[in-house]
């Protein structure tokens, strides 16, 4: 079949490409397997349609593959290192085949609004985050510092603690995941984080730093780390509502948090329901909530919390919301059948 819709390229026009991609693409995703001759074959027409769709069309594509694992690696690289970042950001944040040295490569050529979206990955490796810290302006600085899936080299966090010198959220942000780093970067972090608390406090500017200060950052982190594992048991043991909780982490922008409490009682990876949570389309997020029997009210919080990272407007929350109340708990279901099929497959 991806033979024969080759040989209907002929037509190069925007739209000939936009129509001819979208259903390849159709084709291609629905086949987990798909042999070597079929990817290079679907490689090549997207390459060439790619070549030939306007900005707006390329930002849709990109947006409907982002997260496919089945997606060939030399599109998910064209799709992130486009010049427009409407197209890129969604691919650079999602897609699990680029590599470490494919954002790397992107992190050292491409824009801030680039490099932000690769700090919001669910997982970053050391080689990422050192271009990252030392190319990225005071967000990408603030994204990366308060991921708690990414890995720092001794070096890159030097750079980091250099480059975010005086400002309390990034050492507020590496305070709070202390326990997740190497014990000698931690102790680090924590004392930095306890000089800039005495720094912007007036009233306690000439009061010498003593160890009592870090073992409250250290405890701080450990106590959020543990909360999440009671409120889990909690749900576990029916002495919380599912509503509840989720509602709790949502008022507190605790979005890697909620992702685990998803993933636990959706029985999906957490890196695939951090995914659906950061993504701009609400669909995904939508079927792992409903099948946890997630209440409107909740969802509405979920929402609001990805609206508030994401830039989405409170008229598209109305719209995903309708969306929620008409899904079904049978469509969920089957729905997540399929995506647990997939996560084990890839």
């Amino acid at each position: 079949m991806l033979e024969r819709l080759s040989e209907m390229s002929a037509d190069s026009s925007s739209e000939g490409r936009r129509t001819l991609l979208s259903a390849v693409t159709d084709l291609f995703l629905v086949d987990e397997e798909a042999s070597a001759a079929a990817t290079e074959h679907y490689t090549e027409i997207a390459e060439r349609s790619l070549d030939a769709m306007g900005s707006d069309d390329r930002a849709a594509y990109a947006e409907r593959v982002a997260a496919e694992p089945q997606l060939p690696n030399p599109i998910a690289k064209r799709l992130a290192s486009d010049d427009e970042a409407g197209v890129a950001q969604l691919v650079l944040r999602l897609s699990p085949v680029l590599s470490d040295d494919d954002l790397a490569a992107i992190a050292v050529t491409h824009s801030q609004t680039h490099l932000a979206a690769i700090a919001e990955r669910a997982s970053l490796s050391e080689t990422v985050t050192d271009v990252l810290v030392q190319r990225g302006d005071r967000k990408v600085l603030r994204t990366v510092s308060g991921n708690e899936g990414a890995a720092f080299s001794d070096q890159g966090l030097d750079t980091l603690i250099t480059r975010g010198d005086g400002d309390t959220q990034i050492a507020r942000n590496l305070a709070e995941r202390s326990d997740s780093l190497p014990s000698t970067q931690a102790r680090r972090v924590l004392q930095i984080a306890a000089q800039m608390s005495l720094t912007h406090a007036p009233e306690v500017e000439t009061e010498v730093i003593d160890a009592s200060k870090n073992k409250h950052f250290a405890r701080k982190a450990r106590e959020r780390r543990l909360e999440v594992r009671l409120l889990i048991a909690d749900l576990k043991e029916g002495k919380r509502g599912i509503d509840e909780v989720v509602t709790l982490l949502c008022k507190d922008d605790r979005a890697f948090d909620l992702a685990q409490v998803i993933s636990t009682f959706s029985d999906i990876p957490n890196t695939q329901a951090l995914r659906a949570l950061l993504q701009k389309e609400a669909s995904g997020i939508a079927v792992a909530c409903k099948a946890m029997a997630l209440g409107s009210g909740a969802f509405k919080d979920v929402l609001t919390m990805r609206a508030s990272r994401l830039g989405i407007p409170a008229k598209q929350i109305d719209r995903d919301l309708a969306s929620y109340d008409e899904l079904t708990a049978e469509m969920s279901e089957r729905a997540m059948r399929f995506l647990k099929v997939r996560s084990k497959v890839s």
